[in-house]
């Protein structure tokens, strides 16, 4: 799904889901640079984020998955 990736002026992570009309603060990250790894939604959901530089630039729109409850 495509999600984008920004950080409000408070220097907040969220993601935006236009198909869901969804935006959702980024609770958790699996990596501090974010990509490559999973980040929690403050809604529960779990995204697979691709592999970026550590540098990419916000905002920014990714080809994420989303995780179901029993996947790891």
């Amino acid at each position: 799904m495509k999600v984008m990736i920004r950080r409000n002026r408070g220097g907040v992570l969220s993601a935006y889901i236009a198909k869901k009309d969804l935006e959702e603060p980024i609770v958790e990250s699996e990596k501090p640079e974010l990509w490559g790894g999973l980040v929690r939604l403050a809604n529960g959901w779990r995204l697979a984020l691709p592999a970026m530089d550590a540098g990419t630039a916000l905002p920014i729109t990714v080809e994420a998955r989303k995780l179901g409850e029993m996947e790891i």
